[in-house]
């Protein structure tokens, strides 16, 4: 009887499949494509002027003027060449870095700006300015909704958080003639909402996304109720708010440019700086953010090494209420020193789209909510400037960059895999 000799035979290893992404090219070339239309459409001679110092600082820069049209279309060759370069690295398997989308925001933006300031005056500086008030609120609901998300609970609720945060903010420090009472008062409102969200999403667990917007929708009812029924005739003693003054820092407040950007802030303003770090640092470095991703992560695996991950949320959706709350106190203790109903308009939403174009990353969520800010304050800048597009168009230029960042520019993202899915301990 003989055996049958046992050949071995290598096993062929599978070869990676390639994956062409042409997300960032098509954005790319939409863009150009709409600013080729523009330009065709509505040409623009002239100069256009760019002023880069600030009149109130001691350093005088020079005004920059460059011909309008020349200039406009020598940039969007560019960006025409940048956007092949796309097309060329996304036929070839190629994925270019974040230079990429980052050079060519800059230069398009730079595009339009001298198209849109024919024969007017752009103010650098105070355009910069302009750009990060504006982003603070985003800021502060963007971390929130990061620590939220991380945690594994959706924080829709932002908008409600910012609402009564301004609320409580405005109340407080009409009441006591103290911005920082009402900054902490502003805080507990971020809380408030924060635990009605976290009791029926945690331990009840209702659906999230269900949850932050019917309590968006109850804070905007209840704050327009006390604002007529309490500080409409009480105006004088309840809705007079006591504001953060500006404070320039030495030195470092005489930088060109970004000196009375980022050194001549309110105290939210340099709160706003120690919290980025802080919540960047603790994410990555701490066993408070381990403990927070792996809740947000995996929590049954959290759960087997010990960590209570109902708890665990719990609390940091509170935190994340907070945060979000210092935003809302912005709108009533630097913005406006008054309550009106309704003032948020919408930005935690925005503040959330920040979170997803951030990639739920504490320091890219910053820069999301710093270029939502720019394109509102762009919108300002263009009204001023008197171009030929529409008041409405101009009314959606920051809902549109949002759309465009997070659908286009943010490529293929995914979130915390346990976000949004309640814990059941077995």
């Amino acid at each position: 009887m003989t055996s049958a000799a046992v050949v071995d035979h290598p096993v062929a290893a599978a070869a990676p499949v390639k994956l062409r992404h042409f997300k960032l090219a098509i954005s790319l070339g939409i863009v150009t494509a709409l600013l080729a239309l523009l330009f065709l459409a509505a040409p623009r001679t002239g100069e256009s002027r760019f002023r880069l110092g600030d009149p109130r600082s001691s350093l005088d820069l020079p005004t920059v003027s460059v011909p309008t049209a020349a200039t406009s279309w020598a940039v969007w060759v560019i960006l025409l060449l940048l956007t092949l370069y796309a097309f060329w690295a996304a036929y070839t398997y190629r994925r270019p870095g974040p230079w990429l989308a980052i050079v060519y925001g800059v230069l398009g933006m730079f595009a339009f700006l001298v198209w849109a300031a024919s024969d007017g005056l752009v103010p650098v500086t105070g355009l910069l300015f302009g750009a990060v008030s504006l982003s603070i609120p985003l800021i502060f609901g963007a971390l929130g909704g990061v620590i939220g998300e991380r945690s594994g609970v959706v924080n829709v609720a932002i908008e409600g958080q910012f609402l009564f945060g301004a609320f409580v903010a405005a109340l407080m420090s009409s009441i006591t003639r103290n911005p920082f009472v009402g900054l902490i008062g502003a805080m507990i409102g971020g809380v408030l909402v924060a635990f009605v969200l976290a009791a029926f999403s945690i331990k009840y667990l209702v659906d999230q996304v269900i949850v932050g917007v019917v309590l968006n929708v109850l804070v905007a009812g209840l704050t327009g109720f006390l604002y007529g029924a309490l500080l409409v005739p009480n105006e004088r003693t309840l809705n007079s708010a006591v504001v953060f003054e500006r404070w320039k820092i030495p030195l470092l407040g005489e930088i060109p440019i970004i000196g009375p950007v980022l050194f001549n802030q309110t105290f939210i303003g340099y709160l706003m700086y120690v919290t980025v770090a802080l919540v960047a640092w603790g994410l990555y470095r701490t066993r408070w953010g381990l403990r927070l991703r792996a809740v947000g992560e995996h929590p049954q695996a959290a759960d087997t090494v010990g960590i209570r991950v109902n708890t665990t949320r719990f609390w940091n959706v509170s935190l994340a209420g907070a945060i979000a709350g210092i935003g809302g106190a912005y709108f009533t203790l630097v913005s406006v020193p008054q309550f009106t109903k309704d003032m948020t308009a919408g930005l935690g939403f925005i503040a959330l789209a920040a979170v997803i174009f951030g990639r739920w990353d504490p320091i890219r969520a910053t820069f999301a909510a710093l270029l939502f800010g720019f394109a509102t304050n762009l919108r300002n800048l263009l009204s001023v400037l008197e171009t030929p597009i529409p008041v409405e168009f101009m009314a959606m230029l920051p809902y549109i960059v949002t759309i465009l960042a997070v659908a286009g520019f943010a490529g293929q993202i995914r979130g915390p895999a346990a976000a949004g899915k309640p814990y059941i301990k077995g």
